[in-house]
């Protein structure tokens, strides 16, 4: 993408001429921008911001003119509103009654819901009357969220584009690579080595600007100290104007293609270039120059910055007795340090001077999708939390489907994670997601299902339940053409039907071809020996622990629309619903060991019994080796005893090297009975 060059207001004249001074930066600092270093003082970083969000989603969605109060509500309560709303007064605190007296023509637009039965999220007119059978769902933000991203994306040069999806409204953009290679466009004269070829020597002052052209922008003042930067700018000017340029294409791109508005922040760095998105809003965008970072922070509470608006924010306000960014600026940072403690003493004495060096993020791969309900009344029957159930795993198998690509085998799970809260209490359950099959919403729910059954049938107490939360994460790319190590375990037509990719029938826990085999030659690959290695299993092969808290099942704090979701815990987000697969009960079957003709009560239990077995052969095969090498010792030391003196040394068995027989330490030896 090509930017318009800054507009100068006289002609300039070749850098480096007779007499000029020279910039405070090097050619170091200059080669460092192309490279994204996170410590190089012409950096550029720029925040973007959508102006109330989840407002703007339902704008644009119906059609609402720009001018028409609308907020975006949550049972009674209220998640977004947007600008013209807000000069009624109204605040995400009121309710939808509240909200409505204060501004009798508000448009209020409650967010799509799930309920059971349907296949996919829907916008109800009677939403709000079904708290107790409807769930939240954020799918429609999500998907405008994508958009907005690849708008952004495709307004940037493929490779010179480093973009951080901070959440679902914000995205950090690093644009120095880019500033970089305009920069060497417009002024060649940089493009020279360095005299002596020595990268330290400082650069030549830009060529002769008096001043640089901001347009609309919003600039942060400078103070008296620094005043001179209006008439004699330095190459980190010129390099955040372009940045400037950069971003205020980007946000036409996104208003001209989706009619959607957003503030931004121009800066060094991703704390001050959030600080500037935030600090003239709707719609604009500031720049915070390097020259004026310190009388930007001054005038700011350091609780309202990030990191620093919880308890540790109450930390620093109570040791030393202020929120003011400026009157903490005079503290010593050994004081800081004393109080605070080194490293947390340390990072605020740079915080608050503006000083971050954190990365921007290329993070594109979601780690982790959650759905989750919070019950009131709280729900007290197995039926009832099945129905749930059902609907978590279609909201989350909607999501893996549009988000992360399992229909073409891009990225799988292998976790899920289910959170019970009964009174103060959360039990938390974890299981496998086998890899062998197809992952589709009936083996979601099957899995959640059977580790929602651990709980019941594990604790004593589980009824009545507040909140049910359902995850899956640990995700994987999918492999193709590979055979994993199941592959590997098996024997004859088994494994030529896995090399040869011949479809196989799965019959109770026995894998078969084309026609049934014998029991003894049966095998279940699903699972496989990872299931061998899980750590911290029940007999049911689902590992499980007790907390406090609702683990990933966060409900969202108060304070930007883009992350508050009301008093319901909802789902992060699922994408378009797919149609719900036929739902039916499996019935209950004895499986049975072929080798011990054991009966166990599931195929889950079945196969930790065989890998019980696959473990017992090892072991005694290593005894049986163990057992063979002793014996030949012994009969070693028993020959060289009876052979002359003379020769004993010379006939003394050798030491074959082998696996110790005692286990070393941090190991323990399996016990088998």
């Amino acid at each position: 993408m090509s930017s318009s060059p800054p507009r100068f207001f006289r002609d300039s004249s070749p850098a480096g001429a007779p007499g000029r001074k020279r910039s405070q930066f090097t050619y170091r600092h200059l080669s460092q921008m192309a490279s994204y270093s996170n410590t190089c003082p012409l950096r550029v970083v720029a925040h973007l911001d959508l102006d109330a969000f989840y407002a703007q989603c339902e704008m644009v969605r119906l059609g609402t003119p720009p001018d028409k109060p609308l907020a975006v509500q949550q049972w009674q309560g209220l998640i977004a509103i947007n600008y013209p709303a807000r000069s009624f007064g109204i605040g995400r605190h009121c309710t939808v009654t509240e909200a409505k007296k204060l501004c009798p023509d508000l448009i209020s637009q409650h967010v799509a819901t799930w309920r059971e039965g349907d296949d996919k999220w829907a916008y109800r007119p009677d939403a709000a009357e079904h708290v107790v059978t409807d769930k939240v769902s954020l799918d429609p933000y999500r998907l405008e969220s994508r958009r907005i991203m690849a708008v952004i994306k495709a307004h940037l040069p493929p490779s010179l584009q480093k973009v951080e999806k901070a959440s679902i409204d914000e995205v950090f953009m690093d644009l120095s690579a880019q500033c970089h290679s305009i920069l060497l466009e417009r002024y060649p004269e940089l493009a020279n080595p360095p005299p002596y070829d020595d990268p330290t020597e400082q650069l030549p002052m830009p060529s002769s600007v008096s001043a640089l052209d901001w347009q609309a922008d919003t600039l942060v003042d400078l103070d008296d100290e620094h005043a001179s930067e209006l008439t004699d700018p330095d190459w980190d000017d010129v390099a955040i104007l372009i940045g400037s340029e950069i971003v205020r294409d980007v946000r036409a791109a996104v208003k001209n293609e989706l009619r959607y508005t957003c503030s931004a922040g121009i800066a060094r760095n991703k704390l001050l270039s959030k600080l500037g998105s935030a600090y003239k809003k709707p719609n604009q965008q500031t720049v915070v120059r390097g020259r004026a970072i310190g009388k930007f922070l001054s005038g700011f509470k350091f609780t309202k910055i990030r990191n620093l608006g919880g308890k540790l924010g109450e930390e620093v306000t109570r040791a030393f007795n202020t929120e003011e960014v400026g009157d903490l600026l005079s503290v010593p940072v050994e004081q800081l340090k004393l109080k605070l403690g080194d490293d947390t003493g340390r990072w605020v004495f740079n915080t608050i001077r503006g000083i971050d060096n954190s990365e921007v993020n290329s993070r594109t791969q979601i780690k982790s999708m959650l759905s989750a309900k919070s019950f009131r009344p709280s729900i007290n029957t197995l039926e009832q939390a099945t129905k749930w159930l059902r609907i978590f795993a279609a909201d989350i198998f909607s999501r893996l489907v549009e988000e992360g690509g399992v229909l073409e085998n891009k990225r799988r799970p292998r976790t899920m994670n289910l959170h019970f809260r009964h009174g103060t209490q959360t039990r938390s359950r974890q299981g496998p997601i086998p890899s062998g099959r197809p992952l589709d919403e009936e083996a979601l729910f099957d899995l959640a299902k059977a580790i929602f059954g651990q709980i019941v049938s594990l604790e004593s107490q589980v009824w009545p339940c507040s909140n049910i939360s359902l995850s899956v994460g640990g995700f994987e790319d999918g492999i193709t053409g590979n055979m994993g190590i199941d592959a590997f375990l098996l024997r004859g037509d088994e494994a030529h039907a896995m090399r040869a990719g011949r479809p196989q029938a799965t019959v109770g826990d026995a894998t078969v071809g084309d026609e049934e085999r014998p029991a003894e030659k049966r095998r279940r690959i699903d699972g496989g020996i990872q299931r061998f290695f899980a750590r911290k299993e029940t007999s049911h092969g689902v590992s499980h622990g007790v907390s406090n808290g609702l683990g990933s099942d966060h409900a969202a704090a108060p304070g930007k629309e883009g992350d508050m979701l009301g008093s319901s815990v909802v789902s992060e987000s699922r994408g378009e619903a797919y149609r719900h697969h036929a739902h039916h009960e499996a019935p209950i079957t004895a499986d049975v060991c072929s080798r011990c003709n054991v009966s166990l009560e599931s195929p889950e239990a079945l196969q930790n019994h065989q890998d019980w077995h696959f473990a017992k052969d090892l072991q005694d095969a290593e005894e049986r080796v163990n057992s063979t090498l002793a014996s030949r010792e012994t009969a070693a030391a028993a020959a060289a005893a009876a052979a002359p003196s003379s020769r004993t040394s010379a006939a003394a068995p050798r030491k074959r090297p082998g696996r110790p027989k005692k286990t070393e330490r941090g190991q323990s030896k399996l016990n088998f009975g």
